[in-house]
């Protein structure tokens, strides 16, 4: 392992390595301020468990417009810089919400106020995602890309860690500290990573030509082939030389290359207004062209589907725990760690045992699982296991589990066919678009489990519904099966 971390540095750089697991580790770590305002809805707010649904459902709105960001960055420098900008802003919207909020009773006692926050901070913990993403592409690029698999373990790693680490202090915070001062002490992680951002170097795109070069007779190509902006600018102080090599063809600063027409300053400064817009609408071409494509479009349309045809019924769920079976903050706490390590369980197993077997096989057994998930939740809403002497808490840590255990045999598919459909040139943003979908789709799954518990009059000390509700996920369960065939048939965790 220190072996394997310190080949990381020498290739990466230190600076680099430490910003990538930070900004990874806070992402997971966010279950410890989110478990705080799940509690804020439902007890200082007062919110029925279909409202706090709906408000969570707007907030994470941001998720699903991942693209934008990643056209933004790619296409419209700050300063004459892609990422390092961006990656600011995307941290002070991070800081600034939980901050207001930790200060202000007004604004985290009303519910209008408070979803405008969160979405905000939502907003840039998107945005931040999207940025580190396409800095670690960057990264990998040309002779690293040995290590591209290494560095998404690290991300991964990091990520699990601060899920671990947020879901255990996050109960016990609940228990022993105010809801204000759980905000507060949250902000100290985005505080850190807008710090963190000194430790990037990141050249101007006014100072080199990263994606075209000017031949004799002044026409223009395309370096990697494609139109699709592409950035090559990032780089990393303790290692001056990271993400700096040319290709052959591209002209260096101040450096002519033969055959070829030197780029002067006054004419890129000139015309960056101008480029910027043709390279955001050739970005907007390149990307809706690429999607509509039947070989991404269909398969896409199934994990769409698959979210928003089975309501989500985790916030009524929440709502019942906490109010029905007395369960404490600091017990839903270790069950979220028991849901991570459901989670890297779950990757072992696919890893290990299914990335041969046939998607749409793989998809078919996780719905299956997902209908025997949601009987288990029926069988916790009508009392049965009590009868068996089978406790409350081991119902739920057992569910927590399996339920991301199940939902990650149903994602990996997704991550791998994503990998597979994108096209070269584009790889970054119609990753981002993917999973924008994925996350749009969970959001109108969450919409839609707040409907039904409207519809059925599901409410704070009001469950008689709650078991309708759940026969209801049941039935939903088994929707997206039939629509399968739009799944490669030959598709595997290996080839397309």
């Amino acid at each position: 392992m220190i072996t394997w971390l310190k080949q990381l540095r020498i290739a990466f750089g230190a600076s680099f390595l430490w910003l990538v697991c930070l900004i990874y580790f806070t992402q997971g770590f966010r279950s410890f301020v989110w478990t705080a305002v799940s509690y804020q809805l439902k007890d200082k707010l007062k919110l029925s468990p279909s409202a706090s649904q709906f408000v969570a459902s707007v907030a994470f709105f941001p998720w699903s417009i991942k693209p934008l960001y990643g056209i933004l960055s790619d296409c419209i420098p700050i300063l004459g810089r892609k990422r390092t900008p961006y990656l600011i802003i995307a941290t002070l919207l991070s800081f600034f919400p939980w901050l207001i909020l930790s200060i202000s009773t007004g604004w985290r006692s009303s519910r209008v106020p408070l979803m405008v926050l969160l979405t905000a901070q939502n907003l840039g913990s998107a945005m931040a995602d999207v940025v580190i993403d396409a800095m670690i592409a960057e990264a990998v690029r040309f002779e690293r890309a040995s290590f591209a698999g290494d560095l998404q373990s690290v991300s991964w790693m990091s990520m699990a860690l601060g899920g671990i680490c947020g879901s255990l202090l996050g109960g016990y915070a609940l228990t022993n500290i105010p809801t204000d001062k759980i905000f507060l002490l949250f902000t100290a992680l985005p505080a850190l990573q807008l710090l963190s951002c000194g430790l990037v170097d990141e050249n101007s795109v006014s100072r080199k030509v990263s994606s075209t070069s000017v031949t004799s007779n002044g026409a223009s190509h395309s370096v990697n082939g494609s139109d699709f902006p592409e950035d090559k600018t990032s780089t990393v102080k303790s290692k001056p030389n990271n993400l700096r090599r040319k290709r052959s063809k591209k002209t260096a600063e101040g450096e002519p290359v033969p055959g070829n027409k030197k780029i002067q300053s006054h004419e890129i400064h000139g015309t960056s207004a101008t480029k910027s817009s043709h390279s955001l609408k050739t970005a907007a071409f390149t990307l809706f062209d690429a999607f509509r494509q039947p070989i991404i479009l269909r398969p896409m349309t199934w994990f769409f589907l698959a979210h928003v045809t089975v309501p989500n019924l985790s916030t009524i769920m929440f709502y019942y725990q906490t109010e029905v079976l007395k369960l404490e903050a600091s017990f839903l706490g270790r069950a979220r760690v028991v849901g991570w390590l459901g989670l890297m369980l779950g990757t072992f197993i696919y890893n290990r045992f299914l990335k041969k077997m046939k998607l749409r096989r793989i998809l078919l057994y996780a719905h299956f699982g997902l209908a025997i998930l949601s009987l288990l939740d029926g069988v916790l809403v009508s009392r049965s296991h009590v009868h068996v002497g089978i406790s409350d808490k081991v119902m739920v840590l057992f569910g927590s589990a399996l339920s991301d255990g199940i939902n990650q045999f149903k994602f990996m598919p997704f991550l791998i066919l994503s990998g597979q459909l994108c096209p070269p040139g584009v790889e970054g943003t119609l990753f981002a678009l993917f999973m924008s979908i994925n996350n749009f789709g969970s959001t109108v799954g969450s919409f839609v489990g707040a409907g039904l518990a409207s519809i059925l009059s599901i409410s704070s000390g009001s469950f008689d519904n709650l078991f309708a509700g759940i026969v209801v996920q049941v039935v939903c369960s088994f929707i997206p099966v039939a629509f399968l065939f739009l799944i490669p048939k030959e598709a595997t965790g290996i080839s397309a």
